[in-house]
């Protein structure tokens, strides 16, 4: 018996083809270490002593095995840098407690701010690195700072809108630092004098009067008299600088007895962060990376809790005790809690409605609580859920019992 004809396979619909993927030009590099010397030395105006200290700031772990990388010197300089801003801060404000001050010094020495510095400066191109990927992402970076704002300096210190800042960079910037603080012999002042210069003028001292200083960092700020280049320009002050923004979003929920939930999902290339206040969507983030996804999320729903969404924060809130309602899924369990606590009767869930097609039911329940004011009943929302709509009326009893 003859065997069957082969059949040939089904042949499938191709879409069509897929984009090309967008290359960015690499940073460049300054092959000539000379030039690459001397660019620093003329940024910060100072001429090293010992020039193997500034090659070895400019120096990645990746170029060769042989070859003494940045990491010790970037060791130095984050604490050098440190220190330097804690004087700094310290005089020019001589009115703000330690908390704030602290604030302010992680500001203006993170990682995104002093990556900032590397692109604005043009560090990157004078390491010397053998690391591809490094440079993707490094161009990747500064492509998205120069499309970024440039009154946006008080969320600087907590990351872009689009992509984290590479560590990298910072390190450029901590590395010379470092190699500056080492060749001066570990002299604060000095070091200090080489990140902040004036023309024409005299360079600030340690030892400034604090009112005189104070006037000097006004004119700075505001730009009355002085023409003044600072390496780490702008300096973030106690007017310009945010709070953190999944911090405050977390603050504003709890003056109102509210959590912040966010989910976070993945679609396509992207990583979308979702915020979610007493069961309402409240912001949405993305990103390609997750803590850039959050921040964003977090921007976007305190904008709306301050506008569209005030509503959100108001309900379910009753003579500043908001506290004790929580979150919806939490209402059912802090409702039993508060009837034992008062030594009443245990609440009774009541199914009061079920409505709607199969695929799309609502369940309406209600709650009674005896109290030694009376019985009282409250009635939940629709929901698609009986568990969801069970929370709703707790949380409208426990609103009915925080007024008395």
């Amino acid at each position: 018996m003859a065997p069957p004809p082969a059949m040939k396979p089904a042949s499938r619909k191709r879409g069509p083809p897929a984009p090309d993927p967008v290359e960015l030009p690499p940073p460049g590099f300054v092959a000539d270490r000379a030039e690459a010397a001397a660019r620093v030395e003329r940024l910060l105006r100072y001429q090293f002593r010992d020039g193997r200290l500034l090659e070895e700031a400019l120096t990645h772990q990746s170029f060769a095995d042989d070859a003494v990388s940045y990491q010790r010197l970037e060791f130095v300089g984050d604490s050098a840098l440190g220190l330097a801003f804690s004087n700094f801060l310290y005089l020019t404000n001589p009115t703000l407690g330690p908390g704030p001050l602290s604030t302010l010094r992680a500001a203006n020495i993170s990682t995104e701010k002093l990556a900032r510095v590397a692109v604005r400066h043009d560090l990157y191109p004078l390491l010397r690195r053998n690391c591809p990927r490094l440079d993707l992402l490094v161009g990747q970076f500064i492509e998205t700072v120069k499309q970024e704002p440039e009154d946006d300096l008080g969320t600087v210190p907590y990351g872009g809108s689009v992509v984290k800042a590479p560590k990298v960079l910072a390190d450029i910037v901590e590395a010379i630092a470092a190699a500056v603080y080492v060749d001066c012999k570990f002299d604060l002042e000095k070091l200090w004098k080489r990140l902040t210069w004036l023309h024409g003028l005299q360079e600030i001292r340690w030892t400034v009067n604090t009112n005189n200083i104070k006037d000097w960092i006004n004119n700075f700020i505001y730009g009355k008299r002085l023409v003044t280049r600072w390496l780490f320009e702008p300096i973030i002050t106690a007017e310009t600088i945010d709070e953190q923004p999944v911090t405050m979003l977390h603050e504003l929920c709890q003056k109102h007895g509210k959590m912040a939930q966010f989910k976070t999902w993945q679609k396509g290339g992207m990583t979308v962060v979702n915020v979610f206040v007493a069961g309402e969507l409240v912001g949405i983030g993305s990103s390609e990376q997750k803590v850039i996804a959050k921040l964003n999320a977090a921007r976007d729903a305190t904008r709306k809790l301050a506008g569209a969404k005030k509503q959100v924060l108001t309900t379910g809130v009753g003579n500043g005790l908001g506290d004790e309602i929580g979150e919806l899924r939490e209402c059912k369990q802090k409702l039993n809690e508060q009837c034992s606590r008062q030594n009443w009767p245990k609440p009774i869930f009541k199914l009061e409605k079920e409505d709607g097609p199969a695929h799309e039911r609502k369940f309406v329940c209600s709650v009674q609580v005896e109290t030694a004011k009376g019985n009282f009943v409250t009635i939940g929302d629709p929901m698609s859920r009986v568990k969801d709509s069970e929370n709703s009326a707790a949380q409208k009893m426990l609103e009915v019992i925080l007024k008395f």
